[in-house]
């Protein structure tokens, strides 16, 4: 048992595991998607109007003239020691940087063309920036430009100029951009503007709620359900498992007493051999041998839920004499009338015998058990049409209505009014016999006026 209980589990939790991963990938997925494309219109209006504001001037107005005046005052030198003394013009081209960056930290606008910008527009979110310088090259007299900063390098000055934005990354850049002048003695110089909510993560996370919800909803669903399905599972096999063993001991137990009452018919049959008793061991001999047969088949209907037929050549009327003469020494002396009338001409069929008893014993139960007649009466029939031998037992009962008709062969079904013994099964047992030899059967009731089981059976 625990190694199908074991197999289970581990299904479970690799299902569970990827069911999780497949969430949290399209969750990753749906945020960075969210990222690229967070307030797209607003950086789009910042890139417009930071453009504007910085038109033919270099990161916030003013900042040209400030690069200016430090560049141009120092380009003279950094030529002279660009051919003369290599690490002077490295010392040099650092000094000029951090002197024109310092200056430009101190002069800058940025916040309030920021501020001017929201106004306008009505932005309405806390926006922080950060400024920075990129890039720094120089050009005396000819085309090749000679780098004095470059952001990426670690010995360089800082590259913030301006701003508190602590994450700078592509998708909260506005701007970038590269100016230079085409004459001789002039430099180019790269920055950057970025401009983002101090509060990004949080801010898509809450826009993501409603999807992570429903993805965390799921998985609890499916984990609560398997939870109450492998529950339920649990408890029918153990259940199963307890049917099983009672089945298996209550059919020794039956075997033990019947074994007993067998020993003893054959005994009294060898010790009286009187044509009185013979008669009667006989019927002891067959019923006993029914009653193993019937607890063997019951173990088999029990646990398979079918019934398996073993199909043999019988006269149907030789059976019935014999059915029914078993069954009238069970009448004596009460006030049932069971009469057998043989109306056709083929009675040959294939039919296991055994549950061909079985089929014709329960409806003669039902046909006594409800019916409340002083004077009962059963008669049996048989008559043939073009294929099929038609057997017909009818009663003088109390009759069946239109429902009960319906429900009649259901399991454990026991129709109105209820007698005190029974359990539902008999006509469910019959059914289950009917179908397992594909014959066919079918009832005609009224209420008050008795009832008429017929069973149509093919002959050979």
């Amino acid at each position: 048992m625990r190694s199908p209980i074991l197999i289970h589990k581990l299904i479970a939790v690799t299902s569970f595991l990827i069911l999780s991963t497949v969430l949290f990938f399209l969750l990753y997925n749906t945020y960075e998607l969210k990222n690229q494309h967070y307030a797209v219109e607003e950086r789009t209006v910042l890139d417009q109007e930071y453009q504007r504001y910085i038109s033919n001037d270099k990161l916030f107005p003013g900042g040209a003239k400030i690069l200016d005046e430090y560049v141009y005052r120092n380009i003279g030198e950094l030529e002279r020691l660009y051919t003369t003394d290599k690490a002077q013009f490295d010392s040099l081209g650092r000094r000029v940087c951090d002197s024109a960056f310092a200056a430009l930290r101190k002069a800058n606008t940025m916040d309030s063309v920021l501020e001017v910008i929201k106004k306008k527009h009505h932005l309405e979110r806390d926006l922080q920036y950060t400024l920075r310088a990129l890039l720094l090259d120089i050009r005396f007299n000819s085309n090749q430009y000679i780098n004095l900063y470059d952001f990426r390098k670690a010995d360089g000055p800082s590259s913030r100029i301006g701003g508190t934005l602590e994450e700078v990354n592509n998708q909260n850049l506005i701007t970038a951009l590269t100016v230079s002048a085409p004459n001789n003695y002039s430099y180019r110089f790269g920055f950057s503007l970025n401009v983002d909510t101090p509060n990004r993560f949080i801010t898509i996370l809450r826009q993501m709620m409603p999807a992570f919800s429903l993805a965390l909803f799921s998985i609890l669903s499916v984990v609560i359900i398997y939870y109450i399905t492998f529950r339920n599972w649990l408890r029918q096999k153990k259940l199963s498992e307890m049917k099983s063993d009672f089945i298996n001991s209550i059919t020794h137990e039956f075997h033990t007493p019947l074994a007993a009452i067998i020993v003893a018919n054959r005994t009294l049959s060898r010790i009286s051999p009187s044509d009185n008793v013979s008669p009667l061991t006989e019927v002891i001999n067959r019923q006993a041998g029914r009653l193993k047969k019937l607890i063997a088949q019951t173990l088999d209907i029990t646990t398979l839920n079918k019934v398996t037929v073993q199909k043999e050549t019988h006269s149907l009327h030789a059976l019935l004499d014999e059915i029914l003469l078993d069954y009238r020494l069970k009448l004596t002396g009460t006030n049932v009338q069971l009469s057998l009338v043989k109306g056709a001409g083929k009675d040959e069929v294939m039919a296991d015998q055994f549950w061909f008893t079985t089929i014709l014993l329960n409806i003669l139960d039902n046909a006594i058990k409800y019916n409340d007649q002083s004077y009962k009466e059963i008669q049996v029939s048989t008559h043939n049409d073009k294929k099929n031998i038609i057997l017909r037992i009818a009663d003088n009962g109390v009759g069946m209505n239109a429902e009960t008709q319906r429900m009649v062969f259901e399991k454990f079904y026991r129709r109105e009014p209820q007698v005190s013994v029974g359990l539902g099964l008999g006509l469910y047992y019959v059914k289950q016999a009917i179908d397992a030899h594909n014959w066919k059967i079918s009832v005609e009731s009224t209420p008050g006026a008795g009832s008429a089981f017929i069973i149509t059976i093919p002959i050979l």
